[in-house]
C-alpha cells in the first residue's frame, strides 16, 4: 500500500479548568508499516464524552494520556489493511482510538478491538448502541434498579446518557423527571422523549421544582452532573432511594485547579435507608448483547430515540470536544471524517 500521510491531534498540555483549543497540537506524519498481529483502520467517527476530560488531567480507570501522544476517543472505523486474524479489508471496527485519519492498531488497551455486524451504521453504534446506550442501560436496571410507578430523576437529561437513561427509565414505567439546560432542551425531553416533567436549571429553582415534581420523594436518581443540584436530589431522595453517580460533569474543570466538592446532604443517605453506588460500564461487558438486543428493538420500535449533535471534520476536533462542556451540545456529541466505503 502506498504510503499514507496522518492528520493528528496531539495533547499538547495538561488542561487547566475549561479546555482550550491551545491544549491539543496539529501533527502530520507518515502511518506506519503494519506489523504482524495489527490492522489498519481508516476512522469514521469519534465520541465525545465528558470522562475524557479526565484522561487528559490525571490517572482515572486508565492512565493519564502521556504529553506528546495522539488525544483518544470511542471510534468507529474501517479496516484498509490488516495482518490480524479475524479482520479483514472492509470490516467496520470499533475501539479507543486516536484523533486521527488512521490507527494502526493491534486491539490491545481499554476498549480492544470489535468487529461491527456488516451493514452496522457507525453513528448509531457510538451512540445508542455503544458505550453510551449501555451506560444508560445498566445504570438505570442494574445499578438503579428502577421498577414500574417509581419516581426517576436524571440530571444532564438533554445529554446522550442522561436522556436515554430517562426514557428507558420510562419504558420500565416509572416517571421520569428531567433536569437539563434552557427552554429547548426541556421541550425536547417532554415532547419528544416522553419525559413526565423537566426543569430548566438555567431558569429555574432545582430544589423547588423538585418538591413540586416529586412530592413523595425521588425513588432512583442518576447523576450525570455532581455539585450543587447532587446535593438537591439527596436532600428529596425517598425511603430505600438508589442514587447512581454515572458523571460530575459539573466538577470535571475543576480538575488540577481545586478539588471537587463533597455533597452536604449525603446523611439523608442514612434517614432514608438508601444507598449511593458509582459504576463503570465496563463491569457489564459480559451482558453488553443482551442490552443491545433489547435496544435495538426498542429503537425500532420508536420507543428510544437517538438524538446526536454531530460535527464534522478532524480539523474540528479541539471544538467539538469543548461543546461538551459549555453546554453547546444538544443529544450525543459526534465528530465525523467519513462514510465506510
Amino acid at each position: 500500500m502506498a504510503e499514507l500521510k496522518n492528520r493528528q491531534w496531539l495533547l499538547a498540555a495538561r488542561p487547566h479548568g475549561m479546555i482550550k483549543e491551545s491544549d491539543f497540537r496539529w501533527n502530520e506524519t507518515a502511518v506506519p508499516a503494519l506489523k504482524d498481529g495489527q490492522v489498519l483502520v481508516r476512522n469514521l467517527a469519534f465520541s465525545f464524552d465528558p470522562t475524557q476530560r479526565g484522561w487528559m488531567s490525571m490517572d482515572t480507570y486508565i492512565p493519564a494520556l502521556p504529553l506528546g501522544e495522539t488525544m483518544k476517543a470511542g471510534t468507529v472505523g474501517q479496516v484498509l489493511d490488516s495482518k490480524r486474524p479475524g479482520f479483514a479489508k472492509g470490516d467496520l471496527v470499533q475501539g479507543l482510538f486516536g484523533w486521527e485519519d488512521y490507527t494502526v492498531t493491534s486491539g490491545e488497551g481499554l476498549m480492544g478491538l470489535r468487529k461491527l455486524p456488516r451493514g452496522a451504521d457507525p453513528i448509531l453504534a457510538l451512540s445508542l448502541l455503544g458505550t453510551t446506550g449501555l451506560t444508560a442501560y445498566f445504570g438505570t436496571l442494574a445499578v438503579g434498579a428502577a421498577k414500574a410507578g417509581e419516581t426517576f430523576v436524571v440530571s444532564g437529561a438533554a445529554g446522550a446518557t442522561g436522556s436515554l437513561a430517562g426514557m428507558i427509565a420510562k419504558i420500565k414505567g416509572c416517571r421520569v423527571v428531567g433536569i437539563a439546560g434552557g427552554p429547548e432542551k426541556c421541550d425536547w425531553l417532554l415532547k419528544e422523549a416522553g419525559f413526565d416533567a423537566a426543569i430548566d436549571y438555567k431558569n429555574e429553582k432545582v430544589s423547588a421544582a423538585l418538591t413540586k415534581y416529586c412530592p413523595n420523594g425521588i425513588d432512583v436518581y442518576f447523576d450525570n452532573v455532581g455539585g450543587e443540584i447532587l446535593d438537591r436530589a439527596l436532600a428529596r431522595i425517598a425511603n430505600g432511594a438508589r442514587v447512581v453517580l454515572c458523571g460530575a460533569i459539573s466538577q470535571y474543570n475543576d480538575f488540577g485547579t481545586k478539588p471537587p466538592s463533597g455533597p452536604r446532604n449525603y446523611l439523608n443517605l442514612i434517614a432514608r435507608g438508601a444507598r449511593m453506588e458509582g459504576f463503570l460500564v465496563s463491569q457489564f461487558a459480559k451482558r453488553f448483547p443482551e442490552a443491545i438486543t433489547e435496544m435495538s428493538k426498542w429503537h425500532a420500535e420508536g420507543k428510544l430515540k437517538n438524538q446526536i449533535d454531530l460535527q464534522r471534520g478532524l480539523e474540528n476536533a479541539p471544538k467539538t470536544i469543548i461543546r461538551l462542556f459549555t453546554g453547546a451540545n444538544f443529544g450525543k456529541q459526534l465528530l465525523q471524517l467519513g462514510d465506510p466505503q
